[in-house]
């Protein structure tokens, strides 16, 4: 599968403060969004609680998460956050582009929109 990045902006839950924008890794493998934690702290995001994960390499690591507004390609939700290490790539997880009704075309690699979300 190729890479796919876009244009996402992370801000607080009230909408307040300078938000976070950056180029977001596209990964449909990964369930959260994924920021640099000093990145998340200025944009005025909170840490809820810690959750581990496990990364491609098996290894389960645990990190601090929180919720934010996530905004990209003229579309926003509300999507949990991991408060990731110092110069990390941020990642963008599925359940913010679902939320929206964005998937990964897997032929194109390109995002669409769908014409109507599924509830089934």
């Amino acid at each position: 599968m190729g890479v796919t990045h876009v244009t996402a902006r992370v801000a607080n839950l009230a909408g307040e403060g300078q938000p976070f924008e950056a180029q977001f890794l596209v990964d449909t493998g990964a369930i959260d969004c994924l920021a640099p934690r000093e990145k998340l702290l200025e944009a005025g995001i909170r840490s809820e609680r810690r959750k581990v994960y496990e990364l491609a390499n098996g290894e389960p690591v645990e990190y601090e998460i929180g919720f934010a507004r996530v905004s990209f390609m003229g579309e926003e939700t509300v999507a949990q956050v991991i408060f990731g290490p110092p110069g990390v790539e941020p990642i963008l997880g599925v359940v913010a582009l679902e939320n929206v009704g964005i998937v990964v075309d897997p032929v194109s690699q390109q995002l669409k929109r769908l014409h109507a979300s599924p509830l089934k």
